[in-house]
């Protein structure tokens, strides 16, 4: 019997996508659940489960544009399932086995093995009956950049043959008269819908940036007192996130211009609280949404956050997930960042930006002292929004950090 692998619906607005990988291989054996194969939208990657026990037959091809429903492949299960393909041949006594063969690594190990310029005869596999896996290539590539980074701080010991790193791609390559000097990929859905949207969002809306600082020093006081007992009781830690975003909340409820967005030459005030909240991945920013954000606790937003963080990131997210945001804030300082100037998530009318907290001194009751300083920055559409507006809805996240006694009672 065989059951039909189909290309499952992942959003209302989704009609296809890219099968960028096969995770299991052609005649591998599989049980339901497992990881199947990645589909590329152009909202998100998501890894696509199994439908049943069986032996994997492909249809269709890394690469492939695909439609939602279409069937890519099938599952030979039960009675007159094909068997297992035989195990390698072991190596005799004494000498080691040989290394995977291109041909028996999976897709996943295929791509990390060639974004990152890797020699398979180098790798250590550490899988069942020692196969080579995508962490094992992960691992590798990470030891040649640090053996790398540490081989760039010596003095060069002769004529130019240090390695030249792609532009494009951060992949270690040899400059030797004569090579290769670029190397050219595809982008990918994700990240031309992400270009799209940067270069529309600049087209669009007539962008300003009003910046702010904020004494972060009660807030951190407030998580050192209570940040043990808040993770006994609620199993997350207590971040900055759910600061920002209650205050963020109930700034959206004082300032609705900035909640709002403009459809042709309509004014539409959303009376709901919808956060978007950028996440970084490997596949580009992905912005998961906090849905009424505003009758959220700070458990509920911390539990929600890290959640949907990491389903982003391991392609466990729907897209749907991702869209239908209000407002956005996004964190440069979990990067180091010190200031940006964030772009609005269009059609949002504007995009909260935190940044890196800094010792700086500062002036209080006309004496200079040394205080945990944040930067933040608010992008706005400046059709819709006022100087006066933005400047004082910054002023009251500001306000509302720097007394968070104030926002846990809602003042």
């Amino acid at each position: 019997m065989k059951e039909d692998v189909l290309v499952p619906s992942v959003g209302e607005s989704i009609t296809s996508g890219i099968l960028t990988s096969w995770i299991k291989k052609e005649g591998e054996q599989v049980e339901e659940g497992e990881d199947l194969f990645e589909l590329e939208t152009d909202k998100a990657t998501v890894a696509v489960p199994a439908p049943a026990d069986g032996t994997l037959h492909i249809l269709v091809q890394e690469g492939r544009e695909v439609e939602i429903g279409q069937v890519v492949g099938d599952l030979t299960v039960g009675e007159g399932a094909p068997a297992a393909a035989p195990a390698a041949k072991s190596a005799p006594a004494g000498e080691p086995a040989a290394p995977d063969s291109p041909a028996d690594l999976s897709p996943a190990v295929r791509r990390a093995v060639k974004e990152h310029g890797l020699s398979i005869a180098d790798l250590k596999g550490t899988g069942p009956k020692g196969r080579i896996t995508k962490e094992d290539a992960l691992r590798a590539a990470e030891a040649g950049k640090q053996g790398a980074a540490a081989t760039s701080a010596a003095p060069p010991a002769g004529p130019s043959t240090a390695p030249a790193a792609s532009p494009a791609s951060g992949v270690q390559r040899t400059a030797v008269p004569g090579s290769e000097r670029q190397t050219r990929v595809p982008m990918s859905r994700l990240r031309r819908t992400i270009a799209n949207r940067l270069v529309q969002a600049r087209h669009e809306i007539a962008l300003l940036t009003t910046f702010n600082e904020i004494n972060m020093e009660k807030v951190m006081d407030l998580r050192k007192r209570h940040g043990e007992s808040f993770e006994k009781k609620h199993g997350v830690r207590l971040g900055f996130m759910s600061f920002f975003v209650k205050a963020g909340c109930q700034a959206l409820q004082r300032f609705p211009a900035v909640n709002a967005m403009i459809e042709g030459q309509e004014i539409v005030y959303n009376n709901y609280y919808d956060i978007g909240v950028a996440v970084s991945t490997d596949r580009g920013l992905v912005v998961p949404v906090l849905r009424d954000a505003d009758a959220m606790s700070f458990a509920e937003i911390e539990q929600a956050v890290l959640d949907m963080a990491t389903r982003a990131r391991e392609k466990k997210i729907a897209p749907d997930e991702l869209s239908g945001g209000t407002f956005t804030i996004t964190n440069g300082g979990v990067f180091g960042s010190l200031l940006s100037t964030p772009l609005p998530n269009y059609p949002q009318t504007g995009i909260l930006g935190m940044h890196a907290i800094q010792k700086r001194p500062i002036a209080v009751d006309d004496q200079v002292v040394i205080k945990p300083m944040m930067y933040v920055a608010l992008s706005y559409d400046h059709r819709l929004i006022d100087g006066r507006e933005a400047v004082q809805f910054l002023v009251t996240i500001k306000s509302l950090i720097e007394d968070p006694q104030s926002l846990l009672l809602d003042l």
